[in-house]
């Protein structure tokens, strides 16, 4: 990166040739000496240089890294620590760091892996020899030249005979997904095998492209790490008993740097002549050419892959020197670069809106037009947003419907649809659609003053926000929806489902409902259905009713008593999703066993069991693809043809909602209620990147769901954040 105006032009004596790196403790330079060598150049922030502990602790990684020598770290070539600014400078060391390696190309191949991971053990054999342990061992640490691997920042390292730590009491330094668990009980039995279990972990990222102890918190991450077992899924053979070894809570059942060498060589031989050391992420030609791609039909063991020789994979990359030091208890995506998007595949990110800038706001901010504020409303819930053109309109519990400019983030109204002096906790708004100029929203409310629940239906001025129409819904009805410009509610005595126009609001038709039943209208890719349960206790039998267009009933299908997703439409085929009755203990996430396609002209089934068990939340079919999110983060994405598991790829995200996939179908995204984003390449699974959180508190409300405007994503967290991100560079910061 070029120089800023700010920064100086030398250094020690040293000519400063642009930026590689800034953060919260300092910035690094490239920079080259009078005799023509280049050097990476780490300079503290002045408000740093002036704390005398910081300043020790600077003194303390000069000292450190000069007492390294070896052919895997990054040797000191000059510094001045007692300087008015303290500086350092070290080899320059031309390659990217490990974590940009995995976010840009995923996992790493055996090819790879080996020389990696022998290259670290050696590292570490050196950095103990000269008594010195490291601290934080993490992939943002590790540089790939092509001589090999660099273990850099010794930041927070401290000579291996020392027990005097120079943090206050209480501090925890390090970055959690790759702490040892004496990091964070006691730091002063910190030892040599500390660094050996963030290798451990290290080498479980690059296996599987996520740590072994990851979580959407770095507290839950630290208590896993500290009292779980790893999780080792996707590390096959030796290597699995190898690594089992290196995290072992106990530091002294960990191996040594010496037989942990030994042990990688045997677990990982060397690969088979001719095999390419890289394989670069490239679309098939199916995805390429549009989103209606077969590839995805099948698994990838049949795809025709072409493995194309790699370029060096550090030749052209700009340099990354030190990374600068985690000393605060850091997130997944913090520290590491994580968040930065890189350029995993031209043209993979659609264009951004005209005048778009990455914004944040609040679900509850003050509205230009109608009524200011969300009366009552804290942020303490994520809302239910809806994208339409250039505009967002969401709702919630205690919010009242409101619009937002999706290019700008300013709230443009905020509806008084609510009674007067009606306490906002007893009221929650539903947006339902928009149709030519019309919001459609689904208004209950809850009342302590004896006359219990009111249910109704509205439609809104989507330019102002005032009402057009209402009218009352049965307050024991399972919801409304909106499809191809109508209403389905269930009014009078609930017998019926009445389907009205959304621009006027009158009436076009009254279904018959199945007797005995309790019916849910919705809404799937605009087209309207049912899905009704019988009433009589202990029975498992349900229908569904598919409607076309204009509010006939086509046909009533039936169903066996099993529970069931609906999922939409693949090949004029209406397709099912069926799970066990026994939920996943201690988890939100369900069993799936068979999937069910059904004609529905002639009600005619075909059942395909499922090769394997799948878990998680609510499916998603997109551009021909089924997908599963589990809880603990894990995507899997399926065949809905044969059930056969096209890839799964491991997220750190926390209770993630449903799976959504960008418009070209090239990118699959979820959400945590934090804020936080992680983004797959649709057709192998590799993870791109993963964002830092945005809510200041969880809340366990709606599961959130990615939101396109065109190229940018828009996202709510749990504390009724609202946010945009641009995809090929999420880390962006949001303009206030």
């Amino acid at each position: 990166m070029p120089l800023h105006r700010d920064d100086p032009r030398s250094i020690g004596g040293y000519r400063l040739l642009g930026r590689l790196g800034a953060g919260g403790m300092g910035r690094v330079y490239r920079g080259r000496s009078r005799s023509g060598r280049e050097v990476a150049v780490k300079v503290v922030h002045a408000q740093y240089a002036r704390d005398p502990v910081f300043r020790a602790r600077f003194r303390q990684e000069i000292e450190a890294a000069r007492r390294v020598s070896g052919a895997f770290t990054a040797a000191v070539v000059d510094a001045d620590p007692e300087a008015e600014t303290p500086w350092m400078a070290t080899q320059y060391v031309p390659g990217q760091s490990l974590a940009a390696r995995v976010r840009d190309h995923g996992p790493l191949r055996t090819a790879e892996l080996r020389p990696l991971a022998l290259g670290l053990a050696e590292a570490l054999r050196d950095i103990h020899r000269a008594g010195v342990v490291h601290r934080d061992l993490k992939p943002a640490n590790v540089l790939l030249a092509e001589d090999g691997p660099r273990v850099i920042d010794f930041g927070i390292s401290r000579a291996a005979e020392s027990h005097h730590a120079l943090t206050e009491t209480g501090q925890v330094i390090g970055t959690p997904p790759f702490m040892s668990p004496e990091q964070f009980t006691d730091a002063r039995t910190v030892g040599p095998a500390s660094d050996v279990f963030s290798l451990g972990a290290l080498l479980v990222y690059c296996v599987t492209g996520r740590g072994p102890f990851d979580t959407d918190s770095p507290y839950l991450t630290g208590y896993r790490v500290v009292h779980n077992d790893p999780v080792l899924d996707g590390v096959g053979g030796r290597l699995r008993e190898v690594l089992d070894r290196c995290l072992a809570k106990d530091p002294d059942a960990r191996p040594e740097p010496e037989e942990l060498t030994r042990a990688l060589a045997e677990a990982l031989p060397e690969p088979p002549p001719g095999e390419p050391e890289t394989t670069p992420l490239r679309l098939p030609a199916a995805l390429s050419g549009g989103p209606d791609h077969a590839a995805t039909e099948t698994a990838p063991d049949h795809r025709p892959v072409r493995r194309h020789p790699a370029r060096p994979l550090l030749a052209a990359a700009g340099a990354l020197a030190l990374a600068l030091t985690a000393y605060l208890l850091l997130g997944p995506g913090d520290g590491d670069g994580a968040a930065r998007a890189g350029s995993p595949s031209a043209g993979r990110w659609s264009a951004l809106p005209t005048g778009w800038k990455p914004w944040q706001t609040t679900a509850y901010a003050d509205a230009e037009q109608g009524v200011k504020k969300a009366p009552g409303y804290e942020g303490d819930r994520a809302p239910a947003c809806l994208p339409d053109a250039d505009a967002l309109y969401c709702a919630g519990t205690a919010l009242l419907p409101e619009r937002v400019d999706a290019t700008t983030g300013r709230t443009l109204w905020r509806s008084g649809i609510a009674p007067a002096e009606l306490p906002a906790a007893r009221y929650i708004t539903t947006v339902l659609g928009v149709h030519e100029g019309v919001v459609l929203v689904e208004l209950t409310v809850t009342r302590d003053d004896g006359t219990g629940k009111s249910q109704s239906v509205l439609a809104l001025d989507a330019a102002h926000g005032t009402r057009l129409w209402s009218h009352p819904v049965r307050t024991d009805s399972l919801g409304s929806a909106y499809a191809a410009g109508l209403t389905l509610t269930q009014e009078g005595d609930g017998d019926t489902l009445t389907v009205r126009s959304a621009r006027t609001g009158t009436v076009r038709r009254q279904i018959p409902l199945p007797e005995g039943y309790d019916c849910s209208p919705l809404a799937v890719d605009d087209r309207p259905y049912a899905e009704c349960a019988a009433r009589a206790e202990g029975s498992h039998a349900s229908r569904f009713l598919v409607l076309d267009p204009d509010g006939t009933a086509d046909h009533t299908l039936t169903s066996p008593a099993q529970q069931r997703s609906f999922v939409g439409v693949r090949g004029g085929r209406l397709l099912f999703v069926e799970s066990d009755d026994r939920p996943v203990a201690n988890s939100p996430d369900q069993i799936y066993t068979r999937l069910v396609s059904v004609d529905p002209r002639t009600a005619r089934r075909t059942v395909t069991g499922l090769p394997e068990r799948y878990r998680g939340g609510t499916p998603a079919l997109a551009h021909g693809t089924l997908y599963f999110a589990t809880s603990s983060g894990l995507v899997t994405a399926v065949s809905p043809v044969t059930g056969k598991r096209l890839w799964r790829s491991h997220t750190t995200l926390e209770t993630p909602g449903t799976v959504s996939v960008d418009p070209r179908g090239r990118t699959v995204y979820l959400a945590a209620g934090s804020g936080r984003v992680a983004a797959l390449d649709a057709a192998r699974g590799t993870p791109l990147w993963e964002s830092a959180a945005r809510a200041e508190v969880l809340d366990s409300g709606l599961l959130p769901t990615v939101w396109f405007h065109q190229g940018a994503l828009i996202l709510a967290a749990s504390d009724g954040t609202l946010f945009t991100l641009d995809p090929s560079h999420p880390d962006r910061r949001p303009t206030p």
